[in-house]
């Protein structure tokens, strides 16, 4: 198990955790047009601004 199999590990957690809160802060309610999945995308992404109150919804 070398550094490769930690990175990857590393990052599904990341998104794992990014996924948690961009459905807990509602990006996962009206998935329905491409600004919606875009949205759901940088939440799942950026999900740390989303801690500190930053609005990721495209309109």
């Amino acid at each position: 198990m070398g550094r490769g199999f930690f990175s990857s590990i590393v990052s599904f957690v990341y998104l794992v955790v990014g996924a948690i809160i961009a459905n807990s802060h509602k990006y996962f309610a009206h998935v329905a047009n491409l600004k919606a999945v875009l949205s759901a995308a940088l939440a799942i992404i950026l999900w740390p601004l989303l801690l500190i109150g930053v609005n990721l919804h495209i309109r």
